[in-house]
């Protein structure tokens, strides 16, 4: 009995690594969660011979969990045509729970600055812009460093195949994202934001915002909610003017959000909303609120 609990214990403990991996496939922490415990249930139906004959648990884990992502991404179109207004990823605490437990003590310094920088908000939503296997394929290889051989049991691609999904995933977030500047600097810029939101700052606002910035909002249907993207920086000014100001009656303080400076805003001691950012050239780029209660379980 000693060695079955051993055993067991050994199981759960790679839920983290699992919750980490269905997370930036998935970007929802539920259904990552329904993705993981889906794939503890079908460890636990093999028969006791058969889950002595997998070499490494943990590898069979991964894949599983790996293929239940991609029958769920393949069927997320469906579901977002369903979902009330704009989409976002949920937005994360900054609690190191989906970077320093995903990686080894011994990891390279790059690979963890490749795990903060695969849950940032700007690589989740486009990581939604490419195919479920290429998803897949390039989290699996340039977040988790998983061979393509492996990577194609997966999939049901041959390794080459893999290979340049990966590739074609790499090719459209390199030529869709601004390289992340230092935090100090970005959380500068959220905090003068902060400042002219609360103020009624105008000019400040048009300063600090791209001439093309966009916002997207994400309500769920569950609250009120822009249902397109506001673009340009006079309709986003306006719009967080009428939103942020200390009038408004909220409290609005700054955070790291999916490992990045942004904003919390609280009513009632109770969070209403996320923002979170993106900066480039000392502007505001992209900026996205998200305001369904259901995404925001992990902030109370």
């Amino acid at each position: 009995m000693p060695r079955e609990n051993d055993s067991l214990r050994s199981i759960f403990a790679e839920r983290a690594t699992l919750m980490n991996v269905a997370f930036r496939m998935l970007g929802s922490i539920h259904d990552a969660e329904d993705t993981v415990q889906e794939a503890y249930t079908r460890w636990y139906a093999l028969t006791e011979d058969d889950r002595r004959a997998i070499a490494s648990p943990t590898a069979w884990l991964v894949r599983v969990t790996s293929r239940i992502c991609l029958d769920h991404l393949g069927s997320a179109p469906v579901r977002r045509e369903r979902y009330t207004g704009e989409w976002l990823p949920e937005p994360l605490p900054d609690n190191g729970v989906w970077t320093s437990s995903a990686t080894t003590p011994d990891a390279d310094p790059a690979d963890r600055v490749t795990l903060d920088e695969s849950i940032s908000m700007s690589m989740l939503v486009l990581l939604e812009s490419v195919t479920p296997a290429e998803r897949v394929a390039f989290i699996l290889h340039d977040v988790f460093k998983m061979p393509f051989a492996e990577i194609a049991t997966v999939v049901g691609r041959t390794p080459v195949t893999c290979r340049q999904l990966a590739a074609l995933a790499r090719r459209h977030i390199q030529s869709n994202r601004h390289q992340a500047i230092a935090p100090d600097q970005h959380r500068n810029v959220v905090a003068a934001f902060k400042d002219a939101c609360e103020t009624g700052d105008f000019d400040t606002l048009i300063e600090l915002l791209d001439p093309r910035v966009t916002v997207i909002s994400d309500g769920g249907g569950k609250v009120r909610a822009a249902r397109r993207p506001i673009q340009g920086a006079e309709k986003a000014a306006r719009y967080f003017l009428g939103l942020l100001r200390k009038d408004c009656g909220q409290e609005v303080t700054e955070a790291e959000i999916n490992g990045r400076p942004g904003l919390v805003a609280r009513l009632d001691g109770r969070v209403v909303a996320v923002i979170a950012t993106e900066v480039h050239g000392g502007r505001l780029t992209d900026i996205w609120m998200v305001l369904n209660p259901d995404k925001l379980r992990a902030w109370r």
